[in-house]
């Protein structure tokens, strides 16, 4: 993504109101646009390497309408390019929602407004009431992949050199296609996928540079580290490779007990309890369908940036928490904040030195 850190760091989830965190504090995340521009300008004075939006299109209720304003993640990229010089910024994109001729005009417009910096994320959906709102099908889990390589192969061949094509396929069928201009630099955008299925692994490593695998904190560190090693030896049998990339909520203060009790206090306190059992019974997760024990886990892990991996501490435990997630394999970790502009000045003073000094980055920001 345009740099030589061993490590890559991203924020995600800015372009939504709330962020990531289910919670009521006052100072949650706005999403605004000036807070998203003033993000986007601080993480590339910073060196941070990359923005990744979520693609959402209806909040989850509760107290706050979690998530309900949200920026369309293409337009959102090619303002935050315009703004800044060697950040990559991805669009979030729900294959089954825009056709793939005007996405991949999209693509390229935005590639070209970043000179090479925009990025793709690709996804095949699961909210059934998003669906409804557009009038369109949510399809099987397997067919949502056998239509998403459809339509990322038309968005390909529109990238490539071809000056008209025709496509006879399962989803679609053109005739006599023409797009022009190509991407930026005879390259074309990274492309980014977060499946968690077989399946979806395997259209990843299929397709993509980059694999988002989420971590829960309840899988062991060898656990994480097999999980790695397995997508990366599967990348292999089939002749490529792939990076993987996580998610974590960071919670970082001048000491340990700061960052505790500030987590307890927006994570559990104050959280939007109503919209997590939203998001939760979407799922299927319920007191009846689940253990008390278990169900209240799974509630605290939603209200901390939608199921991420904490990563509460001082700078020091901060860093070596990210550390040691890099040591298992990891080429990059996308992190939110309960208020991304408040936060990240003290994580790029104190952390990322930290991680510089452990060689995972490089010391100078620019």
């Amino acid at each position: 993504m345009g740099s030589t850190n061993r490590l890559k760091l991203g924020l995600f989830g800015a372009n939504c109101s709330s962020g990531r965190a289910v919670t009521m504090v006052p100072e949650r995340w706005s999403g605004n646009w000036s807070d998203c521009v003033k993000l986007a300008e601080m993480a590339d004075r910073a060196g941070i390497e990359f923005m990744l939006p979520i693609g959402r299109w209806k909040g989850y209720g509760g107290e706050t309408d979690y998530q309900g304003a949200t920026w369309e993640t293409v337009a959102w990229a090619c303002g935050l390019l315009a703004e800044t010089k060697r950040l990559t910024v991805f669009g979030t994109v729900h294959a089954p929602l825009i056709p793939p001729l005007i996405a991949a005009k999209q693509f390229v417009t935005a590639d070209h407004i970043g000179k090479g910096r925009f990025g793709l994320n690709l996804v095949c959906g699961w909210n059934e009431g998003e669906f409804e709102m557009f009038g369109a099908t949510l399809r099987d889990h397997e067919t949502r992949y056998e239509y998403a390589q459809e339509w990322l192969d038309i968005v390909r061949l529109a990238w490539s050199s071809q000056e008209d094509f025709d496509f006879d396929g399962r989803f679609f069928k053109l005739t006599g296609v023409r797009a022009k201009p190509k991407p930026f630099g005879e390259t074309r955008p990274l492309l980014m996928n977060a499946g968690a299925s077989t399946t979806g692994q395997a259209f990843a490593i299929r397709n993509c540079d980059a694999l988002f695998s989420t971590i829960s904190h309840r899988i062991s560190l060898e656990e994480m580290a097999a999980h790695i090693g397995q997508v990366q030896a599967l990348a292999r049998q089939a002749g490529s490779a792939i990076d993987i990339y996580t998610v974590g909520v960071v919670t970082c203060r001048p000491t340990s007990g700061e960052a505790q009790d500030y987590y307890r206090h927006a994570i559990i306190d104050n959280a939007d309890w109503a919209a997590v059992d939203n998001i939760l019974g979407m799922r299927k997760i319920t007191p009846q369908t689940h253990s008390a024990q278990e169900f209240r886990r799974l509630r605290i892990h939603q209200a901390n940036g939608m199921g991420g991996l904490p990563i509460v501490g001082d700078p020091d435990s901060v860093a070596r928490d990210i550390a040691q997630l890099a040591g298992l394999g990891l080429k990059g970790i996308a992190v939110s904040f309960v208020n991304y502009l408040d936060e990240l000045p003290y994580f790029c003073a104190e952390v990322l030195p930290r991680l510089a000094r452990s060689g995972l980055r490089e010391s100078d920001a620019g």
